[in-house]
């Protein structure tokens, strides 16, 4: 049983004793060489200091008491993984702000998402704000940086609703314009030529359900994923629709796919308008719609920054040294 002793020290900060279970937990959750107490303590400035399973804290109060949570959920953490990663510890931190809000922590309850394969759920407050309001407009615009799940919730989101039977399919598309490279230069036929710009989207539904089930899904029109191109044309009914990377979509094409939306249909556009990849004397049609369709009813915008990146913690430092770099001289 984890115990923990607060005492007064001076220069009016405190230290806070925390016992762990065994070596063995201890070991997980301090990390090779302290690294995970070192990272700990470079985010909470506080001072950390191990022995055998006893770690020993000092800092300001609030911080002493942050970092004895973050010890303590780890701790359980590695109860279950046997293994602790900086993911985990970034996770721990935002789980103490969720901690101290209860309303907040209850409604977290609600949006979990059970797959197969695993149980989704928002990791941020932000997170949540966004599938909440997914699942109260028709249209929503998603626009952040890399890793803060724009795709991934809602593509969790729109296989909720198909399974359901809320939809009768999922569509799930995007642009064919990555990085300056063009499809010509690519081997195969027209199918072989896309797949590439399409992959991240077949990780995303591989995460979630088996090979297998997403097969036979795409086999029978459940699922189909397809370049914004093959768009054109259509009207989408009894859909739910993800355009995604729509930072690379002209502005005809992203009206093209904002008038598709037929009855009972639901759509998500995400993108990072800092990462177009379109030629220079072409404007991002996310950029456009943003600033027309921002007081239309029944259409939201959401936007995420670097607090809320989930991958790596190192994405989120290398987002906000590049988004200083663009506002320096």
């Amino acid at each position: 049983m984890s115990k923990a002793k607060l005492k007064s020290v001076p220069n009016n900060l405190y230290s806070e004793e925390i016992v762990l279970e065994n070596n063995a937990l201890a070991l997980l959750v301090f990390g090779a060489g302290e690294k995970h107490i070192k990272y700990l303590q470079k985010s909470l400035s506080v001072s950390i200091k191990s022995q055998g399973h006893i770690a020993f804290i000092e800092g300001l109060e609030q911080n002493v008491l942050v970092a004895k949570t973050c010890l303590l959920n780890l701790q359980e953490k590695a109860k279950i993984k046997n293994n602790i990663t900086k993911s985990d510890i970034t996770d721990a931190l935002r789980l103490y702000q969720i901690e101290q809000d209860l309303t907040l922590k209850e409604e977290l309850k609600k949006f979990v998402i059970s797959f197969p394969k695993k149980r989704i759920s928002p990791r941020t407050p932000n997170q949540l704000k966004y599938v909440k309001t997914i699942s109260t407009h028709d249209i929503t615009l998603s626009i952040g940086p890399a890793g803060t799940g724009k795709t991934y919730l809602a593509m969790a989101m729109g296989m909720s609703k198909l399974i359901r039977g809320d939809v009768e399919r999922i569509i799930l598309t995007r642009p064919a314009v990555e990085a300056g490279e063009k499809l010509g230069f690519l081997p195969g036929d027209l199918a072989e030529k896309v797949n590439p710009y399409l992959r991240p989207l077949y990780d995303a539904l591989h995460d979630m359900i088996d090979y297998e089930r997403v097969a036979r899904m795409i086999a029978v029109g459940q699922i189909e994923i397809a370049p914004i191109a093959f768009m054109r044309g259509r009207t989408l009914n009894d859909s739910y629709v993800i355009l995604d990377e729509a930072q690379n979509c002209t502005k005809e094409q992203m009206k093209m796919f904002l008038t598709r939306i037929g009855d009972n249909c639901q759509a998500v556009v995400t993108g990072d308008i800092t990462q177009t990849d379109l030629p220079k004397e072409t404007k991002s049609g996310l950029k456009q719609a943003l600033n027309i369709l921002a007081n239309i009813d029944g259409i939201a915008i959401h936007q995420f920054s670097d607090k809320d990146v989930v991958r790596h913690p190192l994405v989120a430092e290398i987002v906000r040294a590049y988004e200083k770099a663009t506002k320096e001289p």
